[in-house]
């Protein structure tokens, strides 16, 4: 029975930050949620225990409209979370029309929830949208977003369709700006989940650049739990927020960490740099984020050690 219930909506549910949000709201018994991915990058085994009677999985494309507005008719929610995109540098990178047509999903979601039974929507963004930094850390405000990389495009595009709608139809939003989020449920195509499959299989660790380029790494849980707070106090309403760590490693420094902890006989091995969407440095300007948490964020080697001590991670790379 889901009368009586927070009805919620997740697209890209089936995904890294997406699934481990879902679990997240399942704590409440008053979430029902229904999770819409296409599996394009998300995965069946990411869904939440099947003895959790409070969600329902539906394998639909969010940008065809005749998909997610027949969800959205039958179940009358009461919040969307927006997760579902395509995502990766190289994926992106190597389908840039793919990457374009997720505006669709968005406006289908953003018309849908107008003027219905939806009282918020929720969009997860990108650190994507700052291009290369102009100052560091990144404020939400301060820095210019300017990234002319398709996914940074459609991030950006999405914020200001997010806003317009607040503006136009009283639409209340929160933006969600994620900096590199890493975990257990990560595809293996993301650089920690890439590196340590290589540490831990003893193979080469390869970077592409000199690896010089800074990154801040945030692990899943920090994420999840900033964003369901949020959603639980109802805080920042029609407002962005930075979600990231703003512990700043080197790619090569990240590489070197992951070989010290696993005791790997990996060797570093360096490819050309990326052609594009590789940004030389990135840190985000976090204080809202700590200020609602109010704890001590997870850093990068404590993550890395849950990982490894991790089942289901071990299972994906066949250890």
């Amino acid at each position: 029975m889901i009368s009586g219930k927070n009805k919620i909506l997740v697209t890209g549910g089936a995904g890294n930050v997406g699934s481990a949000l879902v679990k997240k709201l399942l704590l409440n018994p008053n979430n029902y949620v229904v999770i819409v991915d296409n599996l394009s990058t998300g995965y069946i085994s990411k869904l939440p225990a099947e003895d959790n009677l409070n969600w329902k999985f539906i394998n639909a494309d969010v940008n065809t409209y005749a998909d997610i507005s027949s969800i959205m008719h039958s179940y009358n929610f009461h919040y969307v979370f927006h997760y579902a995109a395509v995502v990766g540098v190289q994926r992106t990178q190597n389908n840039p029309i793919s990457v374009l047509n997720d505006i669709d999903g968005i406006k289908n979601i953003l018309n849908l929830s107008k003027n219905s039974s939806v009282k918020h929507v929720y969009f997860a963004s990108s650190s994507e949208v700052y291009g290369e930094p102009v100052e560091l850390p990144q404020h939400e405000f301060s820095t210019p977003l300017n990234s002319r990389v398709p996914y940074a495009v459609v991030k950006n595009v999405g914020e200001c369709f997010f806003r317009s709608y607040s503006q136009a139809y009283n639409l209340p939003y929160t933006i969600f700006r994620f900096f590199n989020t890493y975990g257990p449920n990560q595809s293996i195509d993301f650089v920690i989940s890439r590196f340590l499959e290589a540490a831990l299989k003893n193979k080469d660790i390869t970077i592409y650049g000199d690896g010089s380029q800074t990154r801040t790494f945030t692990y899943v849980d920090d994420n999840v739990d900033v964003c369901n707070t949020i959603f639980e106090n109802k805080l920042l309403i029609n407002d962005v927020i930075n979600i990231g760590n703003d512990e700043i490693l080197t790619i090569k420094q990240l590489a070197q960490l992951i070989i010290r902890i696993t005791n790997s006989s990996s060797q570093i091995c360096y490819l050309p740099p990326l052609k594009d969407g590789d940004m030389t440095r990135r840190q985000p300007e976090n204080s809202k984020m700590k200020e609602i948490l109010n704890k001590k964020l997870i850093t990068v080697e404590e993550g890395l050690r849950l990982m490894i001590n991790n089942k289901q991670f071990l299972k994906s790379i066949d250890l």
